[in-house]
């Protein structure tokens, strides 16, 4: 969230182009100013807003992702919110918990992206399978969550 985001988005409007934004949903404020500039975002959900620390291995940070989804959420501004999970990082049933907050907080289209190893550097997360994860039984519980709900596979 550059600090110069809202002036780079009113030049690209200026020209003509639709407005899309990816966010880590790090800083609430920012997203708040450019919210009503987008025509969608992407908005990443690491794990539950409790776990976040134990994911990011950044403290407290599930404090501004959690406040970016309910501004993205406030907002009308069409989005994805989206998980990257790994077994190891996100077993099945705290990826089951996870989606259950978001739809009860709202959240109508949701995207599980399944972790690849292409551009990471830990290699215990590379070395573990993911073959069979999530289960199909968990796929068709979270797709009965959402309105609209993503698996993205390899």
């Amino acid at each position: 969230m550059d600090p110069c985001l809202a002036d780079a988005i009113l030049e690209a409007r200026a020209l003509g182009f639709k407005i899309g934004l990816h966010s880590g949903g790090t800083h609430p404020e920012r997203l708040r100013s450019v919210l009503p500039m987008l025509d969608w975002i992407g908005l990443d959900i690491k794990a539950g807003f409790a776990d976040y620390e134990r994911i990011t291995r950044i403290r407290d940070s599930g404090v501004p992702a959690l406040a970016c989804l309910k501004e993205v959420l406030e907002s009308g501004v069409d989005y994805e919110c989206r998980t990257t999970a790994h077994p190891d990082l996100l077993p099945e049933s705290q990826l089951d918990t996870l989606a259950c907050t978001l739809a009860e907080m709202g959240v109508n289209n949701y995207a599980l992206q399944v972790f690849r190893s292409v551009g990471c550097n830990d290699e215990a997360l590379n070395a573990s399978a993911v073959r069979d994860y999530p289960s199909a039984a968990l796929v068709q519980r979270l797709s009965g969550l959402f309105p609209t709900f993503t698996l993205r596979k390899t």
